[in-house]
């Protein structure tokens, strides 16, 4: 599975099936397996980021910038991992710790107002103004009963988003 040249076998497909907690099926796993060969183009096993900022639609992403850092050198089942949260399979749980990673940049385990206004930014661009963007924040943080000085954990962002009917979800094509 490390040369991305070789077949995958079947105990491949059912140890990454495995590793994503069953979010794809085993012929969505093929299907992620030819395109991680296509994005892979040294050949070597692994994906760069920029390799990922090849695929138009991550390129365009206004948080393709963040989710650069937790791409860079992804084998396949790492890639399969991050893709999963993705999966109309995957838990509430397993969504909410991805976009936890996202906005916890410095990776310290805590989201604080900084980091949020970083996103908020990032989404935004110039169409709202900074003072703009504060009060919106300020506003969101303190109808889930928070403030600008709270540090937020993953259990912050369950409780806030937990109840959100949250959607994060990408089709694999299979032939």
């Amino acid at each position: 599975m490390g040369n991305t040249s070789s077949m995958l076998t079947q105990y491949d497909i059912e140890e990454v099936q495995e590793h994503c907690n069953h979010t794809f099926s085993q012929q969505e796993i093929v299907a992620l397996y030819q395109r991680f060969c296509q994005l892979d183009r040294n050949g070597g096993g692994f994906i760069s980021s920029e390799e990922f900022m090849s695929v138009p639609e991550f390129a365009v992403n206004p948080l393709s910038q963040r989710l650069q850092r937790m791409l860079d050198g992804l084998n396949f089942k790492e890639f399969v991992a991050f893709l999963s949260a993705f999966s109309s399979r995957a838990s509430l749980q397993h969504k909410v710790e991805f976009i936890f990673k996202v906005y916890d940049s410095d990776g310290n385990g805590k989201v604080a107002f900084n980091d949020l206004l970083d996103i908020l930014r990032d989404l935004t661009g110039h169409f709202i103004s900074e003072p703009q963007r504060e009060r919106v924040l300020t506003h969101v943080l303190e109808e889930a009963g928070y403030s600008k000085d709270s540090l937020l954990g993953l259990s912050d962002f369950m409780k806030i988003l937990g109840n959100s009917g949250l959607k994060m979800e990408v089709e694999v094509p299979v032939d």
